[in-house]
């Protein structure tokens, strides 16, 4: 057990608490859902990030670098300024929405380069140019491109080119919990000396003028030598920020500048020294603007670095006790300390990989998951009414976005998809965090499970909240199949001892939610579903969230096979907990049933309706009904026909031995029920190893579907399965409805619509859920066929290959994204020499949202590794 596994085993006992402090300060605040108080609901315009370092924010904090407490009321982060600035740099810049070509974009180079579960250690990289930083330029050029050419970044304004840059690496390290060592090693790689201002900013979260808690307002102030600043709170209690090198120390207050922002009369003479003041004061000369008597509720140490070229400089400032006599004693041994063990506990996480770079790659991919929690806080009730000492908001909201979720209260660390893009939970991609958080992180893995089920997340009506922007929404039920994930991984890692009751707790929270799909989303009744866009954005011909037109209605293919795929994995959950509490087994026969009922209809069972099948092309889709009672096959070869693969799941003889009076119900249901019973892959026959397939496939649709999605000319890429068939690039699929026309192709890369804001494109490129699930689905359809069932790998190659061999090659696909191959390149960093070649860059990854389906190059938001953290499982070897 090294040390950082101590650590953790102290943390998930309550016994020491390790996870106080941490990454979660959001990196944008502004721009957010919850910052929003307008009429109409236009977030991004409300707070903008030329307003946010002057507005006081009401719901959570945004910084460069930062950490905070587990409730974010006390924050650190960096603070930078180069000299040419317009603005001091307090947090990462990037279009809104409407400002973009394809929408909403961070425009900065930063990394992830290291982080333990217990947070002990932390390392994050920041490439801060010595010129003007572009912020007109790259809102003008996204704002002229047309959607048909790609995004405008930071690296292609060629601000790097002559190496006339900061490397500012900031490392955290702890000595106990609440004592944190801040390190900020800054390199010039420029040609000639530099200057670079550097601030560690210190402050509270605004609590206090809201008209809630006045009476608690908290208080920096310069200690008597003025050497440290003290931090006093009432919940937090007395601690000092420690200043290495004595650097001079500004004050403020986290107060919203009206003056500037609104219009507003200015404050009296003796000022409010308001949230901007720092900012002011440094970029400005503005000395009015900060508060002589050095108190306020926001402060910084204003260190002022010149660099020769080639050269580092270091700050270290240190937040803790106030007793501290010589806080910088033990601070280099500390840290060293830490980085060390850091390295030991991932030499132990990664004893089975062998190569160098992958463990490169998976590091910071590990890195990237733990360094993107956030506290996250959203009071919907008190958001809808407003707040005592403001004005009250308009009263459209009261029928507006989230009106109906008045019960959700969150105030919690969540994993976030993107701290910048997407600095707020989504169901689904939560439920994919979780699987390679738990190989770092079981105890974590396991709450954030637990979290989207508690009544203060989840609707009475048992809906799973989707995302700030409309929790509403939904997103696939992926839920179970992550908690039953995460419980088998636990249990391996716990020598073959199973977490219970997270299971049976998960459990009984989703029938609720299952019942909710149920009541829902079916229509008609008849187990085909309707979910809505379900997460996969642009993939179809119309916004599948919105009412189609001429009162047409489609059925889904997808949202059909996900809750398929949520019965058997339901089933699985129950079959488990019914090892040792037999009740479980009807609850598991209810579930098998219903399956069944789901593959029926899917199949068109009594030839009552239209089948998702098509025998003609061999592939699944969704159907069209418009208001004549016509019906027809929306032909989109798509994601929409392969998730039917998903539904799959093997059970052994052993654990049916175990719950007889499932077994013997199953039996009842699959002699008494023939034309269900055919719906289930030869269930009479045992496979490899005396296994059962459940599956809404028998093996020959299998092998149509993945000739298909195996076709180098269809969804085969070099870097994974795509989101949509190549084939649409030269045969597009057009639909002339209601007196409109529809048309939907092939977009191996940016989005060429708006149906969903242009930044997100499932229109033919690589997303790593997706691919994960269709991994996982052909490995338990393997388990059951064995090496004899064999199909073509790639389709028309003359190799065949078993399930087993076709999902370790898709694997390698996906990993062949992120590792350097023969030419010294990687595929995800795209053709940016400098990013491929610089080793000043070559080494450092990024994670997007998706990859180009035919180059790889990495695409949407480029910190996502929520779910394309996938790769860190992935690259470990299998047992």
């Amino acid at each position: 057990m090294t040390a950082e596994h101590q650590r953790l085993a102290e943390a998930n006992a309550n016994q020491t608490r390790w996870r106080q402090f941490g990454p979660y300060l959001s990196e944008r605040q502004w721009g957010t859902v919850r910052e929003d108080y307008s009429t109409h609901g236009h977030a991004w315009d409300y707070v903008t990030h030329d307003m946010a370092r002057s507005y006081a924010y009401r719901w959570g904090e945004d910084g460069l670098a930062g950490v905070s407490d587990d409730q974010q009321l006390l924050c650190l982060a960096l603070g930078l300024w180069n000299g040419q600035d317009p603005i001091l740099k307090e947090r990462l810049f990037g279009l809104s929405g409407p400002e973009g070509n394809h929408g909403e974009d961070v425009k900065e180079l930063y990394y992830y380069l290291d982080n333990v579960p217990t947070h002990a250690y932390m390392c994050m990289l920041y490439k801060y140019p010595q010129h003007a930083f572009p912020y007109e330029w790259l809102v003008r050029e996204n704002a002229h491109r047309g959607r048909e050419k790609p995004e405008f970044e930071l690296l292609d304004t060629a601000i790097f080119h002559d190496n006339r840059y900061f490397d500012v690496c900031v490392e955290y390290a702890k000595a106990s919990p609440d004592d944190l060592l801040m390190q900020i090693t800054v390199s010039n790689r420029g040609p000639e000396a530099a200057t670079l201002h550097v601030l560690p900013q210190l402050w509270f979260r605004n609590t206090w003028a809201w008209g809630l808690d006045d009476s608690r307002r908290p208080q920096l102030e310069a200690t008597q030598d003025g050497g440290a600043i003290a931090a006093q709170h009432a919940r937090l209690g007395y601690r000092h920020l420690y200043c290495d090198q004595d650097p001079a120390l500004l004050f403020c207050n986290n107060e919203t500048n009206a003056a500037r922002l609104f219009g507003a009369a200015p404050a009296p003479a003796t000022g409010q020294y308001y949230k901007d003041g720092i900012n002011d004061y440094v970029v400005h000369g503005k000395h009015a603007a900060i508060n002589p008597a050095q108190t306020g509720t926001k402060a910084a140490a204003h260190y002022v670095l010149t660099i020769a070229a080639g050269a580092s400089q270091v700050v270290r400032v240190r937040l803790g006790a106030a007793d501290l006599a010589q806080p910088f004693a033990d601070f280099d041994q500390l840290l060293l300390l830490r980085h060390r063990e850091a390295d030991d506990y991932y030499a132990a996480v990664q004893a089975r990989l062998a190569d160098a770079d992958a463990r490169r790659v998976q590091r910071q991919a590990f890195a990237g998951m733990l360094w993107s929690k956030q506290f996250y806080y959203y009071d919907v009730p008190q958001w809808l009414a407003g707040d005592p000492a403001l004005p009250p908001p308009p009263d459209g909201r009261h029928h507006g976005r989230n009106a109906a979720w008045k019960h959700l209260n969150n105030a919690d660390i969540i994993s976030m998809p993107d701290k910048w893009e997407y600095p707020w939970y989504a169901a689904w991609d939560l439920a994919f965090h979780c699987v390679p958080l738990a190989q770092l992180d079981p105890g974590f893995a396991k709450n954030q499970l637990r979290l989207l089920c508690q009544d203060w997340y989840m609707h009475p009506n048992g809906q799973l909240p989707a995302y700030e922007w409309n929790l509403g929404d939904v997103n696939p039920p992926v839920h179970a199949w992550a908690t039953w994930r995460v419980y088998k991984m636990c249990q391996k890692q716990n020598e073959g001892i199973g977490d219970l009751e997270f299971l049976g707790t998960v459990f009984h929270r989703l029938l609720l939610n299952f019942t909710w799909w149920v009541n829902r989303k079916d229509r008609e009744g008849r187990n085909i579903f309707e979910g809505g866009f379900l997460g996969l954005d642009n993939i179809g011909l119309f916004d599948r969230s919105a009412p189609l037109p001429a009162g047409s209605y489609i059925e889904q293919a997808d949202g059909t096979s996900w809750m398929a795929m949520y019965a058997l994995n339901m089933m699985r959950i129950a079959l488990e907990l019914a090892q040792t509490q037999p009740i479980y087994q009807d609850l598991a026969s209810k579930f098998f049933e219903h399956f069944l009922y789901i593959a029926g209809a899917m199949t068109n069972m009594g030839n009552e309706e239209m089948d998702l099948w098509d025998d003609e092309d061999e592939f699944y889709y969704d159907v069209l009904h418009t208001p004549d009672r016509g019906r027809q096959f929306l032909k989109t070869r798509s994601l929409v026909g392969l998730i039917p693969l998903f539904a799959v799941e093997v059970l052994d003889d052993e654990v049916l031995a175990a719950v007889p009076q499932f077994a013997a119900r199953l039996q009842w249901f699959l002699k008494n029920r023939p034309l269900l019973a055919e719906q289930v892959s030869r269930w009479q026959e045992p496979g490899m190893g005396q296994t059962h397939l459940l599956s809404l496939l028998r093996g020959h649709r299998v092998k149509r579907l993945l000739a298909r999605a195996l076709d180098e000319a269809e969804f085969l890429s070099d870097y994974g399965i795509r989101s949509l068939s190549k084939y649409h690039q030269d045969h597009p699929v057009c639909l002339h409805l209601a007196g409109r026309d529809f048309t939907l192709h092939y977009e191996p890369g940016e989005s060429e619509t708006d149906l969903f804001g242009g930044n997100s494109n499932w229109r033919g490129p690589i997303w790593f859920p997706t691919n994960f699930l269709l991994i996982e689905s052909l490995q338990r359809f393997h388990h059951y066929y064995g090496d004899d069932f064999k199909v073509e790998y790639p389709t028309r190659s003359g190799r065949f290959c078993t399930l087993l061999e076709i999902a370790d090659a898709l694997s390698g696909r996906l990993t062949k994204l992120f590792l350097r191959n023969e030419a010294g390149v990687r595929p995800a960093l795209g053709p940016h020499k400098q990013l491929q070649n610089d080793p000043h860059f070559r080494d450092y990854l990024l994670f997007h949202e998706y990859f180009h389906g035919d180059t790889g190059r990495g695409l949407g938001a480029s910190h996502q590794t929520g779910w394309t953290g996938l790769i860190a499982k992935l690259l470990q070897p299998r047992a």
